[in-house]
């Protein structure tokens, strides 16, 4: 490590997905003058980022380099990085989504940078994990056994099988009974640890914070529906609302509440991190948390709201840098739509429509003035054309969502709702 010499990095890990969504940490990595070097996961990943790259004016085009790696592993990871750190001095190390949580952390605390903790890192990654250290405010739950599903050791039904180290409500489903409960146990891999919980009733939000060596200098609640009410057995995000609204002051500090116990539960150091609740009449119940930025587009839902962008943020909490982040000025709702069963072939409307899995990039919409009209920065594109579009069982099969904003006054579900009405889906 000593014989690094040369311009530092900034490594950022992530799938291509994740990495073209938070682009602007590059652009603020070079500005800063630091090297942005990319750690990217699979195979297809890789190849797409190298075509990204040699595009003029890509967002990914600002990297100084990148590596490819086979899977997320921590030793994986570590091995494939060791030509960069034997090269350059590491400024900073920094995950762009889940899967790569884990090494991203551990790569900071082996080089003694700010993260947030091998062990934080490795609890947020898995559902038993957090249901163990946080049973205070965690359903009731079992592992999964397949010879005990009458009632399943007090859980009891109606209950929620949940995969233990999958994200995007992968594998997640509603049971009614014993017979819903093989069944979807049967359905799962061999040898997966899955979860066995209560079905706990009650609104869903989530609480987005960010913390500096254990303390947190901002924290936000995000409002959340999924299609549960339409369907009965899924659980996909359909949309979010950043800042949440309907909330009581009561409990609006609930929620705020329980989110930093949480956090001290699981010891996160240097993070942004995403926490998952139901609130139901007795309080909140932890989902999930991630010690991570938020996925879909909350990210940029709190830049909208509050004008400024979060990715300078984060990498300030990298760096170790001191900052902070102000109060929404504004509400922003980011609505999933409803789409026809067929092969996806086109998306239009009287707004941008920007094709975020095609083209490797997110936009930058720029943030409207506190008491400007309400307005649609954007309609997002999530799928590929050629795409089977069926049923959203998870957050990976939905294709299409809007972004709008308003004063903190006035309605912005109404407003998502007029300019949805307007997006057409072609399908063959």
């Amino acid at each position: 490590m000593s014989a690094a010499s040369g311009v530092p990095a900034v490594i950022l890990l992530g799938r291509l997905a994740t990495l073209a969504r938070h682009a602007r940490l590059i652009r603020e990595a070079r500005r800063r003058g630091y090297a942005p070097i990319a750690v990217v996961g699979y195979a297809a990943d890789a190849a797409r980022l190298a075509v990204a790259r040699a595009r003029p004016g890509h967002p990914l085009a600002d990297l100084a380099d990148a590596v490819g790696v086979p899977d997320a592993a921590v030793d994986t990871v570590v091995a494939a990085v060791q030509p960069v750190l034997r090269t350059r001095p590491i400024a900073a190390v920094l995950s762009t989504g889940e899967p790569f949580l884990e090494p991203a952390a551990v790569l900071a605390e082996l080089l003694d940078l700010p993260g947030p903790g091998w062990a934080a890192a490795r609890i947020c990654r898995n559902k038993l994990l957090q249901r163990t250290r946080l049973p205070w405010i965690s359903p009731r739950w079992r592992p999964a056994a397949p010879l005990d599903v009458d009632g399943f050791g007090g859980v009891g039904f109606p209950a929620v099988v949940k995969p233990a180290g999958r994200f995007q409500s992968s594998g997640v489903r509603a049971v009614r009974d014993a017979a819903e409960l093989a069944d979807a146990l049967a359905a799962l891999p061999a040898g997966e640890t899955v979860l066995v919980e209560e079905r706990v009733d009650g609104r869903e939000y989530s609480v987005e914070a960010l913390v500096r060596e254990g303390r947190i200098i901002w924290s936000g609640v995000t409002g959340k529906e999924t299609n549960e009410n339409h369907r009965g057995s899924f659980f996909t995000e359909l949309s979010h609302t950043s800042p949440a609204c309907g909330l009581t002051g009561r409990e609006h500090e609930a929620l705020l509440t329980a989110n930093a116990e949480v956090l001290r539960g699981v010891d996160v150091r240097t993070a942004m991190t995403h926490a998952e609740f139901r609130l139901t009449d007795d309080g909140p119940v932890l989902m999930e948390v991630a010690a991570r930025a938020p996925g879909d587009g909350i990210t940029l839902m709190w830049e909208l709201a509050t004008g400024v962008p979060l990715e300078p943020v984060l990498l300030d909490l990298a760096l170790g840098v001191p900052t902070g982040y102000p109060e929404p000025r504004r509400r922003v709702h980011h609505r999933y739509l409803p789409h026809p069963r067929g092969r996806l072939r086109d998306v239009a409307a009287d707004v941008p429509v920007h094709w975020l899995t095609r083209d490797d990039r997110w936009p930058e919409p720029e943030p409207s003035p506190a008491t400007a009209p309400p307005r649609c920065h954007a309609v997002l594109v999530s799928r590929l054309p050629g795409d089977l579009l069926g049923e959203q069982s998870d957050s990976t099969q939905r294709s299409v969502s809007v972004l709008v904003d308003a004063p903190l006054e006035q309605s912005v579900e109404a407003v998502a709702a007029a300019v949805a009405a307007r997006v057409r889906v072609d399908v063959q």
